[in-house]
C-alpha cells in the first residue's frame, strides 16, 4: 500500500486527482475546487502561483536529522556544496553523488546549528540518502530517518508573505533563510519551520509543521490564501512551474547516470572543497571535457516535447534526448529540457520526433520565464 500524506483525506474530500509520486499517493490537481466562478486544474493552479498565491502539499518529501558534535563538518565531507557558506538559520541546495559522479539525490540542508542539521531529500530517494549518510557517520554523530515526523507545505507566489501575515506569522527573511516559530493563537501545534525557499521560481516559503499538526496548519493557510484569491495546487502545476524555471527533477535532469556538470548544476558543486562524494570523478570529467549538457528547447510549432523523445539536428542525426517537456502555461508554448551534445549551441534549430511527427525547436537560454524568488 502506498504511503499517504497527513492531508490525504483532505485531498480526497476536495476531489483531487491522485497519483503515485515516489511511492506516495499525492494530488496532481484539484479540478473541482472553485475560486470565484473559475474551476481548478493545472492551468488555473499554475496561473495562481504566477499571479497570486498557491498552496502545495509536498509532505511526501523526505526528512532526515543529523545531530552531534561536528555534524556540519561531517556532512560537508559528503555533499557537493559548501556548508561553510551558510550560517545558523540558513539553508542550502545540495547534491549527494556516488563515486562515479552520478547523483543519488538532490536535497535541501537546513543548518539549525553547528551540531544539528535537517535534510529534505526527495520522497523516493530518502532511504538511499539516509543509508549513505548513516554508513559514513562516525561515533558521536546520530543520523535519523524522520520521514513521517514532519509534513511539508509550500506557499508560493507574489502574495505568499501576505498569507503568512494573515495567520499572524512575521517572516522577514532573505532567500534561503529559515526560522522556527509558533503560530500565534495556535501554540498547541508546536513549532513550525518557515523557510524562504520553493520550487516554482516565485517568491515563497516552505512550511514544515510536525506531522500531527500538518492538517491544522494547512487549513489555516488555505483560509488565508482564499481571502486573497489563492488556490490549492497539485503536483501537476508544480511540474509545469519548475520546468519553466529549468529546475531539475531527480530521475529526469539528475540521476545516477547524469552528473551535475552535465545537468548544468555546477553552481551547486564546490570543487575547491577538500572532499565530497564523487569529487574525483567530477574533476576527471571536467578535465576531459563534457560530451553532453542540459539545454532548454522552445517549440516553433504546436508540438509538445515529452521526456524520452529524441532530438535531431538539421541533418537528421540524433544529438540528444528530452529529459522533461511540457506545455508552458505562461508562454503558451511547448518547452523542454534536454541533454544535448556539446556540439549544439544556443540559437541552433533542432527537431524532435513527437510521436512520429517532426516538431521544430530552438535551443534557448534558461530559465524560460523570469525568476522572482528574491
Amino acid at each position: 500500500m502506498e504511503n499517504t500524506s497527513p492531508l490525504y483525506q483532505w485531498h480526497i474530500d476536495a476531489d483531487a486527482k491522485m497519483a503515485d509520486f515516489g511511492g506516495w499517493d499525492m494530488p496532481i490537481e484539484y479540478p473541482k475546487v472553485m475560486v470565484g466562478e473559475q474551476a481548478g486544474g493545472v492551468l488555473a493552479e499554475h496561473a495562481a502561483v504566477r499571479e497570486k498565491v498557491g498552496l502545495f502539499d509536498v509532505s511526501h518529501l523526505g526528512k532526515i536529522s543529523i545531530k552531534g558534535s561536528g555534524a556540519v563538518e561531517f556532512l560537508n565531507s559528503i555533499v557537493s556544496n559548501d556548508l561553510s557558506k551558510i550560517s545558523t538559520g540558513g539553508s542550502q541546495y545540495n547534491l549527494l553523488c556516488n563515486e562515479t559522479g552520478g547523483v543519488i539525490d538532490d536535497l535541501i540542508v537546513y543548518r539549525k546549528s553547528d551540531d544539528d542539521l535537517f535534510l529534505i531529500p526527495n520522497a523516493a530517494n530518502c532511504g538511499d540518502v539516509f543509508a549513505v549518510i548513516q554508513s559514513a557517520a562516525p561515533a558521536g554523530i546520530t543520523v535519523e530517518n524522520i520521514h513521517k515526523k514532519f509534513g511539508v507545505l509550500a506557499v508560493q507566489g507574489p502574495l505568499s508573505k501576505k498569507v503568512l501575515e494573515l495567520i499572524g506569522v512575521s517572516v522577514d527573511m532573505d532567500y534561503t533563510e529559515f526560522t522556527e516559530a509558533v503560530i500565534p493563537g495556535h501554540e498547541n501545534l508546536g513549532k513550525v519551520i518557515f523557510c524562504r525557499t520553493g520550487y516554482t521560481g516565485e517568491f515563497g516559503f516552505e512550511v514544515v509543521p510536525q506531522w500531527e499538526s500538518t492538517r491544522a496548519v494547512w487549513e489555516l493557510l488555505v483560509a488565508a490564501a482564499s481571502q486573497l484569491g489563492g488556490r490549492v495546487c497539485g503536483l501537476g502545476s508544480r511540474d509545469t512551474l519548475r520546468t519553466e524555471m529549468a529546475y531539475p527533477l531527480h530521475g529526469h535532469e539528475l540521476s545516477l547516470d547524469i552528473t551535475p556538470l552535465e545537468a548544468s548544476a555546477s553552481w551547486a558543486i564546490s570543487l575547491d572543497k577538500e572532499s565530497f562524494h564523487g569529487k574525483q570523478a567530477l574533476l576527471a570529467q571536467k578535465a576531459s571535457g563534457l560530451t553532453r549538457r542540459l539545454r532548454g528547447l522552445k517549440s516553433l510549432d504546436r508540438g509538445i516535447p515529452r521526456a524520452g523523445m529524441q532530438v535531431m539536428n538539421q541533418a537528421g542525426d540524433v544529438v540528444g534526448e528530452v529529459t522533461s517537456g511540457t506545455f508552458s502555461p505562461t508562454l503558451k508554448n511547448g518547452i523542454a529540457l534536454a541533454l544535448l551534445s556539446t556540439s549544439v549551441a544556443i540559437g541552433d534549430q533542432l527537431t524532435i520526433d513527437v510521436r512520429g511527427r517532426v516538431s521544430n525547436v530552438d535551443v534557448v537560454k534558461t530559465p524560460f520565464v523570469e525568476s522572482h524568488v528574491r
